[in-house]
């Protein structure tokens, strides 16, 4: 019996270790798990929150993934990654070695405490969305504000 996959947006952040390799590992074990990577973006540097914080730069991506997960399950599986990757979730903001964050999943809506979507932030955020627009369908829009991400970047603060 052939399940049918929904259509997901993961973003990517570290700023500990090497991030390039972390990414790389962290898309083989999606990979393993059954996950269908279709688009990985380009790496995008941005600075560590809150300024002047001191901390590294974190490295940023988006990956464009099908699967067989519900949306509950697969933001499961990426917590689990983060962890086997090192995770350690102290202080808000803190430097890590793996960030996963589930963006988006079959432009549901959903309040779940565990799994809210879409990510309730995404809008705000330049280093979601500027590597979100290499990889996102075209036809792509944000399940509640009904924006693209070109228009959610339009209005984006300086």
């Amino acid at each position: 019996m052939n399940q049918s996959m929904s259509r997901a947006y993961i973003a990517f952040g570290a700023n500990l270790s090497n991030p390039r390799e972390t990414l790389m590992q962290a898309i083989s074990t999606l990979s393993e798990a059954g996950v269908v990577i279709d688009a990985v973006s380009n790496l995008w540097r941005s600075p560590a929150w809150p300024a002047g914080s001191g901390a590294p730069d974190y490295l940023n991506a988006v990956l464009s993934v099908r699967t067989t997960l519900t949306a509950s399950a697969l933001m499961e599986f990426l917590l689990g990654v983060e962890t086997a990757m090192g995770r350690v979730r102290s202080v808000r903001n803190a430097p890590r070695p793996i960030d996963l964050d589930l963006i988006d999943y079959a432009g549901q809506v959903s309040t779940d405490l565990h799994c809210t979507l879409p990510h309730p932030r995404m809008a705000e955020r330049s280093f979601v969305l500027q590597p979100m627009a290499e990889v996102v369908e075209p036809d792509w829009r944000h399940p509640e504000s009904g924006r693209t991400v070109a228009e959610m970047i339009a209005r984006l603060p300086d």
